[in-house]
């Protein structure tokens, strides 16, 4: 076969980047076992599940959003974020069992997600940032990888499982990740997948710009299948957007001026390393200032599920069709009590269903 980086380079040199991001895909996905390459060619459309989830809602949702995925979460219980030790939450593991086959049953294919719950969720896995590094590698991937994939992943058929998610502290350990993705291909035989944290890049801020080097250059891309990405971004100052300046923000962020273009820098990870990107948390709190801050579940009191509703609008325009792009995970569903923030509105409902 045609070395994927020369044609990769190639295609590049001659302008023809969506050419070069269509070919790296399409040689890397052709080079696959065919049930991978059938849900990798998928344009997947998942959801997420908030960790209380009720497996009727979760059911309801699935079909409310018209979903063909869903990212089922098992609970990794924590106590504080300076520590090194995990435990698999059994209750939640059998939770996942329970609705896996129900899933299946309609159809859905399933992404599996070991999901830190630390200081029983006081404080977030963006955070942690254990005090004994081998002590949590080796934890991770015996007490929590490891069997997760014998119990859960494989057995019941799991179309891929995320390695690791958000893990700001720890993702820079490439060479670690890529060993332990290595060893979980001897107990599991679907796809992998790392999940990385959203970030921001400005001209006038070079240590920002390094960062997203880094974090596109990480080793760790080789031993994956395809890229996730939790797509937080901060877009816009504005309380309220049209869809058009959502879109436009896309390629030239408004916050703080930075002008960032996530749109380019999102695909050029899959560029760098020819596999598909997915978007493995899509989410808007649907409230005000939505667009300014994404990861905040309480930017404003002010209720506005139209907001929400224009940013996946803008995440759909900007995205759909490009080369390279495996598709979203909507954050999040299966819980809409008050405090569930990101509860798609039905506006946003609409959108999602047509995309």
């Amino acid at each position: 076969m045609f070395p994927i980086g020369r044609l990769v380079k190639m295609l590049l040199a001659a302008g023809l980047a969506a050419a070069a991001f269509a070919a790296a895909v399409w040689m890397w996905t052709s080079s696959q076992p065919k049930e991978k390459t059938d849900f990798l060619s998928l344009k997947v459309k998942s959801a997420n599940l908030s960790v209380d989830y009720d497996p009727e809602q979760v059911l309801e949702d699935a079909g409310r959003l018209g979903l063909n995925t869903v990212n089922v979460p098992v609970v990794v219980e924590v106590s504080d974020v300076r520590s090194s030790d995990m435990t698999l939450d059994e209750a939640s593991l059998n939770k996942a069992i329970e609705l896996i086959p129900r899933l299946q049953s309609r159809g859905m294919r399933i992404i599996v997600e070991p999901y830190p719950w630390i200081n029983r969720g006081r404080e977030v896995e963006t955070d942690w940032n254990p005090d004994h590094l081998d002590a949590f590698f080796e934890q991770w991937r015996s007490r929590v990888l490891v069997p997760l994939a014998r119990r859960v992943a494989e057995p019941y058929h799991a179309d891929a499982m995320i390695a690791g998610s958000n893990l700001v502290h720890l993702e820079r350990f490439g060479g670690e990740w890529s060993s332990m993705l290595q060893q979980l291909r001897g107990e599991y035989s679907g796809l992998l997948t790392y999940k990385t944290n959203w970030w921001y890049t400005a001209a006038w801020d070079k240590a920002s710009t390094a960062a997203y080097e880094a974090k596109r250059d990480n080793p760790l891309w080789a031993d994956t299948d395809f890229i996730t990405v939790a797509a937080y971004f901060e877009l816009s100052e504005r309380p309220v957007n049209t869809a058009g300046q959502l879109l436009s923000a896309l390629s030239s962020t408004e916050v703080n001026g930075r002008g960032q273009d996530v749109v380019s820098e999102v695909m050029a990870l899959s560029g760098k390393w020819g596999k598909p990107v997915y978007f493995g948390e899509l989410g808007f709190p649907a409230r005000e200032y939505a667009a300014k801050e994404p990861w905040n579940p309480s930017p404003s009191d002010v209720e506005d599920g139209g907001e929400q509703a224009r940013l996946f609008q803008a995440y759909r325009e900007a995205f759909s069709g490009k080369p390279g792009f495996m598709g979203f995970s909507v954050f999040a569903i299966g819980e809409k009590s008050k405090d569930k923030h990101y509860y798609p509105s039905d506006d946003s409902a609409k959108v999602i269903r047509a995309w």
